[in-house]
């Protein structure tokens, strides 16, 4: 038996949080710039962070039908955004890669998504933002196939500060009134259900 187990109440909790998730990146992708849909933006954000790969990897990765990722890709190869190649070891797969206009893409979305967390997460601190990178990454490996490899960003993310069992408990005292993260005023959620 587990050492520790959340009640039914926490779980109910955390499905409740977990649903908002879903808003956050709705609206991550309406804030988008024209013409670059929020799948367009992760085909793009994922050849940038795995490399080339065939189609089939990338379908997989989108958890869709290969006929929907193939039209998700000719849309971006239409932009000029990747480029698909025959594979050299089986001339009937193609290659996906980003092209020169695709990573200028990549880093112009990753520009501004990075500018909207800013403004949206400003009166976080960097640990709390750390502890959520390094939740969310370790959340993220707890569903993963245990016959893959284990993702290195569920290791402890450098910004995060040791963990929260570890921290000594904050007190009122730890920040000024009305600076961010201040105990004394009730701060609203970021996301809420």
């Amino acid at each position: 038996m587990e050492a520790h187990v959340a009640d039914k109440v926490q779980y109910e909790e955390l499905m409740r949080q977990l649903s908002a998730v879903g808003s956050v990146r709705r609206e991550l992708g309406r804030t988008l710039p024209d013409g670059c849909s929020n799948v367009a933006a992760t085909v793009l954000a994922l050849l940038g962070r795995d490399g080339d790969m065939r189609i089939g990897r990338l379908a997989e990765l989108l958890a869709v039908d290969m006929s929907v990722t193939s039209r998700h890709v000719a849309h971006l190869a239409a932009r000029g955004w990747i480029d698909r190649s025959p594979d050299p070891v089986d001339r009937r797969s193609r290659i996906l890669r980003l092209t020169s206009e695709g990573r200028a893409k990549l880093a112009e979305l990753s520009e501004h998504t990075a500018q909207v967390l800013a403004r949206r997460l400003s009166g976080w601190s960097d640990e709390d933002i750390g502890q959520l990178t390094y939740l969310m990454a370790r959340l993220r490996a707890s569903f993963e196939d245990p016959w893959t490899e284990r993702d290195p960003r569920a290791e402890r993310h450098p910004c995060a500060g040791p963990p929260a069992a570890e921290r000594p408990p904050r007190t009122s005292e730890d920040r000024s009134p009305g600076t961010p993260g201040d105990d004394r005023s009730p701060r609203t959620p970021a996301v809420t259900t």
